[in-house]
């Protein structure tokens, strides 16, 4: 009779009500499954036996055979801790407990022979092992046991109740005995059979016990490319739901806009990147399937543009659009340029913000129901209910990451049918990440520059070569260039930074003094129009130097400005680093981007600064930050679920993601709805993952 994976852990045997407790509150072990799926964090070789007299004062994890001869208490200053004399027949050694003595003391045998294993210390001219893993020989041979002992995560509230890495490991043992090892298998034949995988059950036992490095290495890819198949199945499987699923506007009429724009008012020549993205997004846009895609780019390279012959092609299939953007600075920078786009072709554009007077949005609303009013820019003032629309058919979100998904799903219900959807974002997300992540989108990259844009030249230098930057700014000043000086503002230390944002405008204001020159001001504590106001002073030209925090880190075009000076640089992540230094470049000078720290840095810094120096490829940049980071620090909480990974690991098994993702699609390809005999046991198992349950509903 198989064992039900489900039954919860209190049933197995070892285990109990206290334990299990224990284990459920800690390690978030409710099941037998769940138990199965604590794979070990490492492997120690257990292979091999040392003599007292072999130990080496390195702190190194060792195992020794011998007997205790006796136990003692020692005084110390806060209680007593349990000392045992061990010897074997080179010497002498101590093993300490420091708690949990009284059952140490009756649970142990003197004279027996036993085998402990910890790490070492050399102390008063002796070895000891603090908190030993023992077990007595006869009990230890007879084990089922393997040669690389796994070593499973574990809590400090687990260790002082007695759940040791030794408990664990008997009650997976418990396990495999009353499960017999046999596991239902989770992929198919032909998968297993092309990429030589072993079975479900091999993989598991050889995780858990692996008889050799070589077994445990094969059982380690196997489960690896099992947990990001399903995870790839899911988000692909998502994907082609949504386009069977829910329709689209269909728009078929490539018509006089967007004719009229490319032929005759187009302000440059579009890239090859820039084509190639405009016409995957022709194709979506033309099919009856609502479009759901990603468009990521990096500064500078040109993806408002691509939005806006979009928003054409729309506004020729008789629909109104809309662009939302996360913050007032940024939706009032897009409807500045894009103004500027639509005025020769008499397109109705209109901005929604926060801060827009009562009269306005009372206008605004009336020419969007009746549909005078053609393309909408604006902040989450556009998700209100009072917003409607006469007939949206484009909806464009940029740094998408920033709204969440219940905001972003307000959009999909200002018409009839859910609009089509295209988010853009300027932080380049490594392709590990955008597969796992945003799997179910389509994906267009934006992976050229426009022509004629120099590399930003960006440089460190430390606090003491202050003098030097001061002179170097005002000799860009001199030659009519602009300058900006960031301040870092991290929430958890708002006063400091505050006052270091302060204390950096009256050095600044003292080194450049008036009349000679001007300097703006921006922090997140200003009103909005006091912002405004200094923003545009700059933007104009008033203004030599704007000293801010990170409220400029989107949104602000100056072509003029040619300096970006980011103080503390080491305070900030790399993919914040290289939005900042896209607010220079922008013009035709050649730009520069100066990385302030003090000489302590950590590891981390240099690499990030060292990154920086070297390369202005955002995509190898966020490669990097992501080995720094890690994913879920960079998606942020709103996307971390499908990246609670029991075994993979993005960054490090990217190629098996490649291969997992690849198979998912092969599977899909040929059987969308996982019919054929040969997919049954993937059919099986998709439905079993209580998580994707819900997507499960959508089909059949």
């Amino acid at each position: 009779m198989s064992v039900n994976l489900q039954t919860p852990i209190d049933y197995l045997k070892g285990v109990g009500p206290n334990r299990a407790d224990l284990l459920r509150s800690e390690l978030g072990i409710k099941t037998y499954q769940d138990l199965i799926n604590l794979f070990p964090n490492r492997y120690i070789d257990r292979t091999k036996y040392y003599k007292i007299r072999e130990l080496q004062r390195n702190n190194a994890e060792v195992q020794v055979i011998g007997v205790i001869t006796g136990f003692r208490e020692v005084a110390q200053k806060r209680g007593k801790r349990l000392v045992a004399d061990f010897k074997d027949d080179t010497g002498m050694m101590e093993l300490v407990w420091f708690r949990g003595q009284k059952w140490i003391r009756e649970s142990l045998k003197i004279g027996q022979p036993y085998v402990i294993f910890g790490k070492t210390n050399w102390f008063s001219g002796k070895y000891s092992i603090p908190h030993p893993e023992l077990e007595l020989q006869s009990e230890h041979d007879n084990n089922l046991r393997s040669a690389m002992q796994a070593i499973y995560p574990s809590t400090e509230k687990l260790s002082n109740k007695g759940i040791t890495n030794r408990v664990v490991t008997k009650i997976m043992q418990q396990l495999f005995l009353e499960t017999k090892g046999q596991f239902v298998e989770t992929l198919s034949e032909t998968i297993k059979g092309e990429l030589k995988l072993i079975s479900k059950s091999e993989a598991l036992f050889n995780i858990h016990f692996p008889k050799t490095p070589e077994l445990l290495a094969r059982a380690q890819f196997r489960l690896k490319f099992e947990e990001l198949f399903y995870i790839q199945l899911q988000l692909i499987l998502k994907n082609l739901i949504h386009k069977s699923k829910i329709k689209g506007f269909t728009f078929n009429n490539v018509g006089d806009y967007f004719n009229t724009f490319y032929n005759e008012h187009l302000p440059f020549e579009l890239t090859d990147a820039q084509k190639r993205v405009l016409k995957e997004i022709r194709q979506d846009l033309g099919s009856n399937a609502q479009m759901n895609r990603l468009l990521q780019g990096d500064v500078g390279s040109g993806k408002t543009i691509v939005a806006f012959m979009s928003m054409l092609i729309g506004l020729d299939n008789g629909f109104q659009c809309c662009l939302m953007a996360p913050t007032a600075i940024l939706s009032v920078q897009h409807h500045n340029g894009l103004l500027e786009l639509c005025k020769p072709l008499n397109i109705s554009i209109s901005l929604l913000t926060g801060s827009s007077k009562t009269s306005e949005r009372k206008e605004i609303h009336e020419n969007l129901e009746n549909g005078n009013l053609q393309i909408l820019i604006g902040t989450h003032a556009l998700l209100e209910d009072k917003v409607k629309f006469k007939n949206l058919g484009l909806a464009i979100i940029d740094e998408q990451h920033r709204f969440g998904v219940a905001q972003r799903s307000k959009l999909w219900h200002k018409n009839t049918s859910p609009p089509h959807v295209l988010v853009m974002t300027a932080t380049p997300i490594p392709r590990t990440l955008a597969m796992s992540v945003y799997g179910d989108l389509d994906i267009s990259v934006i992976d050229e520059l426009p022509a004629g844009r120099k590399p930003i030249k960006t440089v460190h230098r430390y606090d003491n070569n202050r003098l030097k930057v001061f002179k170097f700014m005002k000799d860009e000043i001199a030659l009519g260039r602009q300058i900006y000086i960031v301040y870092p503002l991290i929430q958890e230390s708002e006063k400091m930074d505050y006052k270091d944002l302060m204390d950096g405008y009256e050095s600044i204001s003292r080194e450049f003094p008036m009349p000679k020159y001007q300097i703006s001001i921006v922090h997140g504590k200003m009103k909005p129009a006091d912002k405004d106001y200094e923003m545009q002073r700059f933007v104009k030209g008033e203004t030599n130097i704007m000293v801010a925090t990170t409220v400029i880190e989107v949104g602000v075009n100056v072509p003029n400005a040619s300096v970006m000076i980011i103080e503390s640089a080491e305070r900030f992540g790399l993919s914040q680093l290289h939005q900042l230094r896209g607010r220079v470049g922008r013009g035709a000078e050649q730009s520069y981007c100066i990385l302030m720290t003090s000489h302590k840095l950590s590891q981390d810094s240099k690499t990030r600064l060292e990154t920086m120096v070297r390369s202005s490829d955002g995509f190898e940049i966020a490669e990097v930050d992501l080995k720094l980071r890690g994913p879920g620090d960079i998606m942020g909480t709103q996307q971390s679920g499908v990246l609670n990974l029991r075994i993979a690991d993005i960054v490090k098994d990217k190629d098996i993601l490649e291969q997992a993702r690849y198979y998912a699609k092969t599977v899909l390809n040929l059987d969308p709805s996982l019919t054929l005999p040969e997919h049954k046991v993937i059919l099986n198992t998709y439905r079993q993952m209580s998580k994707y349950r819900n997507i499960w509903n959508y089909i059949s």
